[in-house]
């Protein structure tokens, strides 16, 4: 969540010693857009102004026909507001059942008071093909009723089977993978229930001893009983942003002992030293030395670049985020940073980096140019884009097949304004389709969100995968108090495609391996990332555009433990699965 104190709109007056910035009305169940008023478009989006589209839709939302009866249930009431109702909404698009298609987990929010009865609980689906989905919960035994927030998927125990990790406002929960279609709640047998408020996690061997370690990210140290009263310029009660309460949070660090236990050793390897308002987390090799990194969005705070110490002989991270010039935007600004997004979108060979953030603020692109990143947010056409939303969660992907990264965001603002989107949903915006080009550049796709009709809500969690194994990636939004959307990509004119499954030799997807290729003149690099956007879990699957070409050649493996192959060429239009030698 963002931080409203920076939000021009939000300027509030503080009332008492207790009251603070805030944000928020009642969310709804809509469909879709309200129609554009007669009146001029408000300041908050300059773009509003009806535009022609730019070509058919490029998704239709299949989640009611697909089987999906999921429903978000914040536990707001009129006149209480509790900040995690705000910020909540995480999804899983990953094979739960190793039948080699992607499955759906959604993270179920709830009440903290039992007054208002039994939390609803997560949901699991079956993917049983052409986007038919089954509810499998009860018999999976993965319906838990903490007040979810986010989820990431790994295998922990190198059987071959997708593990669960789900972060909540108390404690996280681990499910094992049986391989049976059920799970197992391990979570205090291997010792990883943090109890903190929690946000995004990760799976990563970040010390490529061949297991899967983990990272938490933690918004706020919060609960009920110190929840503060906000008020907004209309003087009505509202969310508070998280600088109010002044008690940025621990994140936390597992290490994978191998014997089905985790030991915290976050003061250790050196994540105790700073605290931040952790929301979005991603990994990554940022430098280029063979070793994971880590990268922390943090809420109205300096975001944090945890270099991987290994490899210089240590065993600590060290938070390079403000040497590295990714802490602030290029003004000097820690701007309020939710979802984030990593890939080598200029190919020059190194991994750049966009953080999304408060609406009046823009996204921050911060390109690797080697020792530092640079500020490439307006060159690249996304400030003016991003600014008039507040964004959580987004991906880089080529939707449409054409070989270049297109970008697509989730959007849903954190404080009441104006019903200009949704006359129930103040909190409602439209998601938004940016279409890349060479540069990169971006521009806007219309319809707005890539949809016939623009969709709106209060968006949270996006999750991208290929679902229905047509070479197109599909995206699943987590909506607040509100259906999902399953967004099927039915662009017309898709290029041709190329896709890689990685696995280790332990038999698991091989999270944070790299590929590099030619194609044509030119030469792509492209990640296994699984924990990315906001709050959820992806296809680990490497999926690629590549317009007219009809293959890639001299294709070469960065495997997690450090060791590369040169593997050689490959065909169009189909997944091809590497196994590491």
């Amino acid at each position: 969540m963002p931080n409203s104190m920076s939000d021009p709109d939000a300027r509030s007056f503080i009332r008492a010693a207790r009251v603070c910035v805030p944000l928020a009305l009642t969310s709804l169940l809509l469909t879709a857009c309200a129609p554009p008023a007669p009146a001029p478009a408000p300041v908050d989006d300059p773009s509003a102004a009806e535009v022609a589209p730019s070509g058919p839709p490029w998704f239709v939302d299949v989640a009611r026909e697909s089987g999906i009866d999921f429903r978000h249930v914040s536990g707001h009431v009129e006149g209480r507001y509790r900040i995690p109702e705000i910020v909540a909404g995480g999804g899983a698009l990953f094979d739960a059942d190793g039948d080699g298609d992607l499955d759906i987990y959604l993270v179920q929010g709830g009440s903290f008071d039992a007054s208002d009865g039994p939390r609803p609980g997560n949901r699991l689906y079956r993917n049983d093909g052409d986007f038919t989905f089954v509810d499998v919960t009860d018999a999976s035994g993965t319906g838990d009723t903490g007040y979810g927030m986010g989820v990431t998927a790994g295998d922990i125990d190198n059987d071959g089977d997708n593990d669960l990790y789900v972060t909540n406002v108390g404690p996280n929960v681990l499910y094992r993978n049986n391989g049976d279609g059920t799970f197992s709640d391990i979570t205090d047998a291997a010792g990883v229930g943090d109890d903190g408020f929690g946000a995004s996690a990760a799976f990563v061997d970040y010390d490529r001893d061949g297991r899967l370690d983990l990272v938490v990210a933690n918004y706020l140290n919060w609960s009920v009983a110190n929840e503060l009263t906000c008020y907004n310029d209309m003087s009505a009660p509202d969310y508070c942003a998280p600088i109010n309460y002044q008690a940025p949070a621990r994140d936390v660090l597992y290490h994978n002992n191998g014997d089905g236990m985790f030991s915290d050793v976050t003061t250790a390897a050196g994540l105790g030293r700073t605290f931040g308002n952790g929301l979005g987390v991603l990994c990554g090799d940022f430098n280029g030395d063979g070793w994971t990194d880590l990268f922390v969005a943090n809420d109205g705070m300096d975001d944090q670049l945890w270099m991987n110490g290994v490899a210089r002989g240590g065993t600590a991270f060290v938070d390079s985020a403000l040497r590295a010039g990714v802490a602030r935007d290029q003004d000097g600004k820690a701007k309020a940073g939710m979802g984030v997004t990593a890939a080598d979108i200029d190919d020059d060979g190194d991994l750049d980096l966009l953080v999304c953030n408060l609406g009046n603020e823009a996204d921050s692109f911060h390109r690797n140019d080697g020792a530092y990143f640079s500020d490439a947010t307006a060159v690249a056409g996304l400030a003016a884009l991003s600014r008039p939303f507040t964004r959580f969660g987004m991906g880089w992907h080529d939707f449409d097949n054409d070989g270049h990264l297109d970008l697509y965001q989730a959007n849903g603002r954190v404080m009441a304004k104006s019903r200009r989107y949704a006359p129930d949903d103040a909190y409602a915006e439209p998601n938004l389709l940016l279409r890349g080009s060479p540069g990169p550049r971006f521009t806007e796709v219309r319809p707005r969100g890539g949809t016939a009709t623009p969709a709106c809500h209060t968006s949270r969690a996006a999750a991208f995968g290929d679902i229905d194994g047509d070479g197109g990636i599909d995206i699943l939004v987590v909506n607040r108090d509100a259906a999902p959307y399953l967004l099927r990509n039915v662009h017309p004119a898709r290029g041709n495609w190329i896709s890689f499954r990685l696995i280790d030799r332990d038999g698991r997807d091989a999270l944070n391996a790299s590929i590099r290729f030619g194609i044509g003149d030119r030469v792509i690099t492209r990640d296994v990332r699984v924990a990315s956007s906001y709050l959820a879990s992806n296809d680990p699957r490497i999926h690629v555009g590549l317009g007219d070409a009809t293959g890639v050649r001299d294709l070469n493996v960065r495997w997690p433990d450090g060791t590369t192959e040169a593997i050689g060429a490959f065909d169009a239009n189909r997944v091809h699965e590497i196994r590491q030698k």
